[in-house]
């Protein structure tokens, strides 16, 4: 496992594309995180914001390049014929499976702290001058508060695992063109689906079900009782969306040949 970890560390960190996505991860969500802290308004106490929550914004865009990472380190092996020598250097193809997986996950981890941290912290120096103030009942953005941390260390996780989900998913179509595309049918069709939905009790059926819906309820910081499903049990629905999706890639990396 720890030879397998280290090829497959030098194989994402030796290709230039994969570098890029990285820093679009961090950008992507810094950029579009502080151009939502820096539009939204609070003009008077119970405006209804909620900060965290909006200076989390960009990690809707950095999930794209998350997921375009963990489909490439699947699918250009396909796609170049590399997976054969993978396999044939690691034949144990649950081995190859997990090292991929670790190696993804710790770059994702690493990158979105960073995109995080930063986010947080722009939306802590540009709310209060946007009327997020002790005056109207927002404190500042701080890690000691509870919810602030939660949304901080789930938004952190929910990266993590729409990169799981995709790397599962790369692994059972083998297209890097089509992995992307599910993805991301499965990222937003779901949220447009729920608006389009007359009954309200679908709406949040599909609201509970949907992988980006649950999973971003772990940012809700104000009015925690309102979204359709609790902000610890989203992250849950997500990870099993993860699961399902490496469980069915790892069978079907067993069944079938390179």
């Amino acid at each position: 496992m720890r030879r397998a970890g280290h090829a497959e560390w030098t194989k994402l960190r030796t290709d230039t594309a994969n570098a890029w996505l990285v820093l679009s991860l961090v950008a992507l969500t810094v950029a579009v995180g502080a151009g939502v802290a820096m539009s939204s308004r609070c003009d008077a106490p119970g405006c209804g914001g909620d900060p965290a929550r909006l200076s989390l914004t960009g990690v809707m865009a950095g999930q794209v390049a998350v997921a375009v990472l963990a489909v490439l380190t699947v699918g250009n092996e396909y796609g170049t014929g590399m997976m054969r020598t993978t396999l044939t250097a690691v034949p144990r193809r649950l081995t190859v499976l997990s090292a991929k997986a670790a190696v993804l996950t710790a770059v994702t981890l690493a990158a979105a702290t960073v995109s995080v941290l930063g986010s947080l912290l722009i939306g802590r120096l540009v709310e209060p001058g946007r009327g997020f103030t002790r005056e109207h009942g927002y404190p500042a953005l701080s890690l000691t508060e509870g919810p602030t941390l939660r949304a901080a260390a789930g938004s952190v996780l929910y990266l993590a695992l729409i990169g799981l989900l995709s790397l599962g998913l790369a692994l059972a179509v083998r297209n890097s063109a089509t992995a992307v595309g599910i993805v991301l049918a499965l990222l937003f069709v779901f949220p447009v689906l729920a608006q389009v939905v007359a009954d309200p009790d679908w709406q949040r059926h599909l609201q509970q079900f949907a992988p980006m819906t649950a999973g971003l309820a772990v940012q809700t910081t104000v009015g925690i009782g309102r979204p359709p499903i609790g902000p610890w049990q989203g992250l849950g629905v997500l990870a099993l969306w993860a699961v399902a999706a490496l469980t069915a890639g790892g069978r079907l990396l067993r069944l079938r040949d390179a």
